[in-house]
């Protein structure tokens, strides 16, 4: 559990891990410098209970860099993170550990709640891969979504920050890519809705989530074809250079598209290119 900030929250989060039906665990809390009293809350619990470990950053690393932080501490099979304002049902760390076991091939299991029956579903990495860019983008799951084993997680060396929000798209791309995944069909936490979250960011997203796809399609080992991978970034492409067009035209946000523009290294020809794109799509021209 990272947290930052999170008075309001955390106490209701650890007493959500506290009361869960399996016990044999460690809640490792990893503080980022907060301002407020969420130490002090944390540190309430971890003197009543011995599973709790509090660790407060010296500087404020931000958040992907301290989810990793806070792995670095874990000694368990299973890493399960729960973000400092959300919680967990009671059943909800049995669920993943026993679907987990269900499946010794699988080092990744992440929650994907759909029409579909509550049953797990395990798929190979083609095709849960095949699944995310083809059909439902199920793979954009918050850290809270996921469980994985540790020994996976340390040797891909945790989440790579450089992507900011959109850290946790990439990085469950990247671990389906090397891993069969355990679709988890149950709903086992409570995800909260509220102003200070990360999504609430759009621009933050609009560049990082188009430099995540442009990098995943670049430098991961995709089971997917030549021809799929520039399907795939055409339309990573495409879909960048539209947003900015509305962005630029239709909202009149010309700082803030210039800005995304330069974070993101998409020029005018980009934007141009990826016109084209959308162009021939609508009238169905292979480019």
């Amino acid at each position: 559990m990272t947290a930052y900030n999170r008075e309001k929250y955390i106490a209701e989060a650890i007493e959500s891990v506290l009361a869960s039906t399996y016990t044999n665990f460690e809640l490792i809390i990893v503080d980022d410098g907060s301002t407020d009293n969420t130490v002090s809350i944390a540190r309430s619990f971890e003197a009543i209970d011995t599973r709790v470990k509090v660790y407060v950053n010296e500087t404020n690393l931000g958040d992907y860099p301290n989810r990793n932080r806070a792995a670095s501490y874990a000694k368990g099979k299973y890493l399960k993170y729960l973000d400092s304002d959300d919680s967990i049902y009671p059943e909800g760390l049995s669920y993943c550990i026993e679907e987990m076991e269900k499946y010794p091939n699988s080092s990744f299991g992440l929650s994907m709640i759909d029409n579909d029956s509550g049953t797990s579903v395990f798929m190979n990495s083609e095709e849960v891969i095949r699944k995310h860019f083809f059909q439902s983008s199920h793979l954009s799951a918050g850290p809270t979504g996921m469980i994985i084993k540790r020994e996976l997680f340390e040797k891909i060396g945790g989440f790579d920050p450089r992507f900011y929000m959109a850290s946790d798209s990439f990085f469950n791309i990247h671990v389906a890519s090397i891993s069969p995944v355990v679709l988890l069909k149950q709903k086992f936490f409570y995800y909260r809705i509220h102003e200070g979250q990360e999504q609430n960011n759009p621009k933050g997203y609009f560049i990082y989530g188009y430099l995540a796809n442009r990098n995943i399609l670049k430098t991961l080992k995709l089971p997917l074809t030549k021809n799929e991978i520039i399907f795939l970034s055409k339309k990573n492409k495409k879909q960048h250079a539209v947003a900015l067009i509305k962005h630029l035209i239709f909202k009149r946000k010309i700082k803030d598209s210039f800005f995304v523009m330069k974070q993101t290294d998409f020029g005018f020809v980009d934007i141009i290119i990826g016109l084209f794109y959308k162009i021939s799509d609508k009238f169905g021209l292979k480019v």
